[in-house]
């Protein structure tokens, strides 16, 4: 494909967090048979596939210096213009002089300033197609922190808008995106839908007791008070591995134990369109309904708790343990807030995990919790596509178009309050882990949907026509050259 056989991916972010832009790396190198170079910064490691793909070559660029993100602020507005001069400079660089010319640009936006002047001066100047990959809006995004009704946010969303319909091509990752294009943009634009790709899969007794070993301290470690979780017992070692805080290893193989907590997982980026707040108290919430709902004295809890662990009981409703994944600017506000939580049945972790223990995690945890609400309310979470890839049931927040992703009592829950949460982990969870019904179905949906589809079979049907057609037949563009950048 293509007279020169390459591909450029652009992603003006950590690649090790964009795995859109990960998959798409893939695809090009496996199923269009291209060498692929990806232009972005550095930070966290991609998935092995890609580092060990020889057509797949990574292209770290130079970030902008942290030591400028705290002088005064009276330069705070001088380097809010000087950072994407520094941006489009060494974009342009790197898409111009690093990296040989390429059929064709696939860009991430957002972010949109200046990553798509930079695409698009590049793909004049080498004679390339130029594919925009719209996951959400970056105007949007700004308004979180401006206000939507900021002159720099006006001015965002013309750049936006401007240097989008300038590409010979366009994805998006919903159709109520895809009609905001059309209507709104004058941009035509194909729905790619997000799925995972094969290596996120429900995982097997034993990579579950793998990684729960690998995973014990710090699923038993926690900081500040001590919870139901950390008070258990540590993992047994006799002959290699044996037990441990979900499961036992036994002779004739692994088998889950039936005291374990139950296994919540949520994968956030920490930043403000995900409100964590509700999900502290939705558990909140569980822990003190759960106490009333089994009459439990408080000065006896302690000791009931234990003696029913010691003994192998269960109970009517588990301890929940949460693990949070994931980096961004609101974590250490909220590690904060959990250290100061004193709660009886429900205890969190939050950790980052490699690109190969993630998906295992997502296969191994018995409900998915995603807090995204989306500053558009036109993009779907990827990580409930990755949830749903290894058959893990969600419960989801609430918003526009999220029941594109999440059918519900399919394969998830919505919700729009912390209290409605807190009463979805409570029917969910009753009985556990054998006689919540309602949970297993919602499993079944997941494991469903995870075996309908996959990346690479929606990638060659939606994403490769677009590619193809970009290259071999590119329209005439409306950009005249350099000066265009400053038009308005």
């Amino acid at each position: 494909m293509g007279k020169r056989g390459r591909a450029a991916v652009v992603v003006l972010g950590d690649i090790g967090r964009s795995p859109r832009m990960q998959y798409h790396a893939l695809s090009l190198a496996r199923q269009a048979s291209l060498e692929v170079d990806i232009i972005a910064y550095g930070g966290s490691d991609p998935h092995a596939a890609i580092m060990e793909h020889p057509s797949i070559h990574i292209h770290k660029m130079a970030q902008w210096p942290k030591v400028l993100q705290n002088l005064p602020s009276i330069l705070h507005r001088l380097m809010l213009l000087l950072k994407p001069v520094f941006q489009f400079i060494t974009l342009l660089w790197h898409l111009c002089v690093k990296v040989p010319a390429p059929d064709v640009f696939i860009v991430q936006n957002p972010p949109s300033v200046p990553t798509l002047a930079a695409v698009k001066w590049a793909s004049w100047l080498r004679q390339s197609a130029f594919i925009v990959d719209w996951h959400n809006f970056g105007y949007t995004l700004l308004g979180l922190s401006l206000g939507r009704g900021s002159r720099f946010v006006a001015v965002y969303r013309w750049f936006e808008k401007h240097y989008g319909q300038l590409a010979h091509g366009s994805l998006c990752v919903t159709k109520a995106m895809q009609h905001e294009l059309a209507q709104n943009w004058g941009i035509r634009a194909t729905v790619l839908y997000d799925q995972p790709p094969e290596f996120f899969h429900p995982a097997s007794l034993e990579e579950k007791h793998k990684l729960f070993h690998k995973l014990d301290e710090e699923l038993r470690h926690c900081q500040g008070f001590q919870d139901c979780i950390s008070q258990g017992n540590s993992i047994v070692r006799t002959d290699g591995l044996c037990e441990t805080l979900f499961t036992t290893k036994t002779e004739t193989g692994v088998v889950v134990k039936s005291n374990r907590p139950a296994l919540i997982v949520s994968s956030t980026s920490w930043t403000p369109d995900e409100d964590f707040g509700i999900l502290l108290e939705a558990a909140v919430m569980y822990d003190r309904r759960v106490a009333a709902l089994l009459n439990e004295d408080d000065s006896l809890q302690d000791e009931i708790l234990w003696k029913e662990m010691n003994d192998g009981g269960q109970y009517v409703y588990p301890r929940l343990l949460f693990v949070i994944t994931g980096k961004g600017p609101e974590k250490e506000k909220y590690e904060e807030i959990i250290k100061k939580l004193r709660l009886k049945r429900v205890a969190f972790r939050t950790m980052w995990l490699s690109p190969e223990d993630y998906p295992l995690l997502l296969g191994s945890a018995d409900l998915g919790v995603c807090l995204h609400t989306s500053s558009s309310g036109l993009d779907l979470p990827m990580k409930v596509v990755d949830m749903f890839g290894c058959g893990l049931p969600v419960c989801a927040a609430s918003y526009s178009c999220i029941e594109e992703l999440v059918q519900v009592e399919k394969n998830g829950l919505l919700f729009s309050s912390s209290s409605e949460l807190a009463d979805q982990l409570l029917m969910l969870f009753k009985d556990f882990p054998n006689g919540c019904n309602a949970l297993t179905s919602l499993r079944n949906g997941a494991l469903e949907r995870s075996s309908s589809a996959s990346w690479a079979t929606e990638w060659e049907e939606h994403a490769k026509p677009l590619v193809l057609e970009a290259i071999l037949s590119p329209p005439v563009s409306r950009f005249n050259g350099p000066h265009d950048y400053f038009a308005i």
